[in-house]
């Protein structure tokens, strides 16, 4: 996942973003051998890099399906089985740390997915070379909190993130966030609730229960018998 970055660099018609706050941290981590051998195999095929420059959906995946972008993955787990779950949509994965990558490919391998693709990169590069109007479902699942106060503006949910991503969305396209600190949770809200071009599909200030579609996952389920709370937030573009 990515945050805005600060840099004044020529006007041309996509969004800038200013650079030096980011909202991740790189972490150290080998490769374990299936994650590096799925990476040799997979790469080539469901790989994406900013060099191919801007992108078109419908070309990537050689058809005209509803298209999922999820922002920062983790180790794939959960966007694989919702890709294998919905095999009439295409999911667009984006994640900066190669082990999450080659832990993607491997599970997607693994599961027989074709209706994925993935980018190892920071999010906010990726988000220039996407077409107006091309996304139908933006993810951004348990994004790094950043929970002492001094650290709030590296959250990567921001006003200008949120119009960079109505700029993507599909009319009556959605953002799907979730996360399991319940700050954040109020953090996300009051940005979203102010953002033009956007509605809550809750209802003014509310949270939305898990919807099927997002998977249970195994972390989030232990938080859960210790009494921990998830929030759900999805906001469309009106």
């Amino acid at each position: 996942m990515s945050e805005h970055e600060e840099n004044n660099a020529p006007a041309n018609d996509k969004p800038e973003y200013r650079r030096g706050i980011k909202s991740f941290v790189i972490r150290a981590g080998r490769l374990t051998k299936g994650q590096e051998g799925a990476l040799e195999r997979q790469w080539p095929v469901m790989g994406l890099e900013l060099q191919q420059g801007p992108i078109n959906p419908v070309t990537v995946f050689g058809r005209d399906s509803h298209v999922v972008l999820e922002i920062g993955y983790g180790m794939g787990q959960s966007l694989v089985k919702m890709a294998e779950a919905a095999p009439e949509k295409d999911f667009i994965g984006v994640e900066v740390h190669l082990p999450g990558v080659g832990s993607l490919l491997n599970l997607a391998e693994d599961a027989g997915v074709t209706n994925l693709r993935t980018y190892k990169e920071d999010a906010i590069e990726v988000l220039k070379l996407i077409p107006d109007n091309s996304i139908d479902t933006v993810q951004l699942f348990f994004p790094d909190p950043w929970h002492k106060k001094k650290h709030h503006k590296r959250r990567i949910v921001q006003g200008e993130f949120a119009q960079t991503l109505r700029r993507i969305l599909k009319p009556g396209g959605v953002f799907h966030m979730a996360t399991d600190w319940e700050n954040y949770a109020e953090h996300m809200m009051e940005v979203m609730e102010v953002q033009d071009g956007y509605e809550n599909v809750a209802g003014k200030n509310e949270y939305m229960p898990r919807p099927e579609h997002r998977p249970l996952t195994k972390f989030e389920n232990r938080g859960k018998l210790r009494g921990h709370g998830v929030w759900d937030l999805m906001f469309r573009k009106v």
